[in-house]
């Protein structure tokens, strides 16, 4: 007879898991068959049950992966949902587990803080020689006087997402970099963006993509961040080198001009370009670039581009080993830029630069990269500026250099 009641036992335990199981796995078939289906849900299991419903770890194939986990942690609150039978379903708003989850609205509360900031740009017909037609592109309100952030358009008119229209003035315009800054009059305060940063974001990081692709208003796609230093040469771009946020939101023309935007509903750059070739290789300026132009913009009226006439190439140890394996005169460095051109009549050869020289001073601060120099630099135009480079069998040399303002178009 006890035989039989442990034989009961056991078999009604292992009813149970099944039903646990069989539950859990027909909701998620059902989410995964229904498109409407946003709820998502806690699974609850009584303690003497876990250990025999722990899976081991193993390959799945295919993708497929295990339908739940177990673990040893504390349950889920109680305000999440109402407990039935060991099973607790989520409220219609559950927040992320933490601050870095994608929660199933994050998209959309990033896209609501910024929408009504979005603005519909038309074009005049044929500026700087090129045919382009009405209505074909974006731009932020950054400002609640009217001031708007986009590209270097000719702006004739800005339509509001309310359906409010303006007449909408260039005040600042860079074509290098293709941002520009519009002003609209408005008798009562706009909607307006708040400016992120640029400098945090990784490869990996959600965003999205606000604008009026084709005069398609309140357009929002989403993707992540590829690349966050993309070159301008990578790209095939000439002119001065600049770099770019590369993404794979889906962007269009009319999307040119509008915000890239975190999920904190931060404009973090300005869409400019796709290749057309391609899918999900978008790009945008950071906004970071975009800042200091602005400021060149309330200072000087334009962005002052100081040059040098160098070509530089960032080294990395990599590079370094390489350089020494073929020449063992190279310098013995760990950091510095790399000249191997010296562009005739430029600054930089009245000054005395040659090729091969590794750049590992700047203005009496250490340098390793492009960049740092060109922070260095500024708008420092005719300033005498002290550089330290090293030459073959570790010669230093100090020279000194005064950079002319640029006037490269793109």
């Amino acid at each position: 007879m006890s035989h039989f009641l442990r034989n009961v036992l056991i078999a009604n335990r292992n009813r149970n898991r099944i039903l646990a199981i069989a539950a859990v796995g027909s909701a998620l078939l059902y989410a995964k068959g229904n498109e409407s289906f946003n709820s998502s849900f806690w699974v609850s299991i009584p303690a003497p049950w876990r250990e025999s419903l722990l899976l081991p770890r193993q390959n799945w194939p295919f993708g497929v992966v295990p339908l739940f986990s177990v673990t040893n942690g504390s349950a889920p609150s109680p305000d999440i949902g109402k407990d039935v039978s060991g099973f607790s379903v989520a409220g219609e708003s559950p927040k992320p587990c933490c601050s870095g989850c994608l929660g199933k609205d994050t998209i959309a509360k990033a896209a609501a803080k910024v929408g009504p900031a979005v603005v519909n740009i038309s074009l005049q017909q044929g500026m700087y020689g090129v045919g382009v037609g009405k209505g074909i592109g974006s731009g932020t309100i950054i400002d609640e006087d009217g001031t708007i952030l986009t590209c270097a358009h000719a702006v004739v008119g800005v339509t509001l997402q309310d359906g409010r229209t303006f007449e909408g003035t260039v005040v600042n315009a860079d074509l290098q970099s293709d941002v520009a800054i519009v002003k609209i009059n408005s008798k009562t305060p706009l909607p307006s963006a708040k400016l992120g940063t640029s400098s945090r974001l990784q490869p990996g990081d959600w965003v999205i993509a606000v604008g009026c692709p084709l005069s398609l208003q309140n357009t929002v796609t989403s993707g992540i961040v590829s690349c966050v230093d993309r070159k301008s040469s990578d790209l095939g771009l000439g002119g001065l080198r600049r770099e770019y946020l590369q993404t794979d939101c889906a962007i269009n023309p009319g999307n040119s001009g509008g915000p890239l935007v975190n999920m904190d509903g931060e404009v973090i750059g300005v869409n400019i370009m796709k290749v057309l070739a391609a899918d999900g290789l978008s790009f945008a300026v950071p906004i970071d670039s975009i800042a200091k132009i602005m400021e060149h913009f309330k200072k000087n009226g334009r962005v002052v581009r100081p040059w040098l006439g160098l070509k530089m190439i960032d080294l990395n140890d990599m590079i370094i080993s390489q350089l020494k394996e073929r020449d063992s005169s190279f310098p013995s460095i760990k950091r510095g830029i790399l000249v191997p051109m010296v562009t005739p009549g430029s600054p930089a050869e009245r000054a005395g630069f040659r090729p091969g020289d590794v750049v590992v001073e700047f203005d009496g601060k250490p340098v390793a990269s492009i960049i740092e120099v060109t922070e260095i630099m500024g708008d420092r135009v005719g300033v005498p500026l002290k550089v330290v480079v090293k030459r073959a069998k570790d010669e230093v040399v100090t020279l000194t250099v005064k950079a002319e303002e640029s006037h490269t178009d793109m």
